[in-house]
């Protein structure tokens, strides 16, 4: 889930305040609350679930794009202090899985543009180089290989698991 789709001007700054609570500051509060405890260990795994738009924005989740962004940034300078502890931190960027938050914007979208939700799952699908939305199953199995022992050399990192829609090469 996330924070609700829609214009810029529609929204208020509870709205703003609510998707900075809910998907910047709340993963911070996690992490502050168990990072110590990973160090002293020696082991820890903390995997952000953000969203692809953080490297490439969706116009109607601004709200969405702003406060993971912001998590972003934080996770990027945290995990280098961190992985000397073997305590790594990772974002998981997923972009168009079959999942309810894909049909909510879709119905949102078909709403705005007078439009099916079949058609505008279609016209999605169609921007999809795989062919097809991905498999929450798929999305697991990259988070469990990010938590796992062999991944201790990889950390800020933003993994987009989005069927080749990203365009860019960094």
């Amino acid at each position: 889930g996330g924070p609700k789709p829609g214009d810029f001007r529609e929204w208020s700054r509870e709205d703003w305040i609510a998707a900075l609570d809910a998907n910047m500051l709340t993963p911070i509060a996690l992490i502050r609350a168990t990072v110590d405890g990973m160090i002293a260990r020696r082991f820890g795994r903390i995997v952000n679930i953000t969203s692809a738009a953080v490297k490439m924005p969706i116009d109607i989740l601004g709200l969405s794009n702003g406060a993971r962004a912001g998590l972003t940034g934080f996770v990027a300078g945290l995990a280098r202090q961190t992985v000397r502890h073997n305590v790594t931190i990772n974002n998981l960027l997923p972009g168009p899985f079959l999942t309810d938050r894909l049909r909510q914007t879709a119905e949102r979208a078909a709403r705005d543009a007078g439009k099916t939700v079949d058609d505008v799952l279609a016209a999605r699908l169609a921007t999809v180089p795989a062919g097809r939305y991905g498999d929450p199953a798929e999305f697991g199995d990259a988070c469990a290989f990010l938590c796992g022992a062999r991944a201790g050399f990889m950390t800020g990192q933003n993994l987009v698991l989005d069927g080749g829609i990203y365009p860019g090469t960094l």
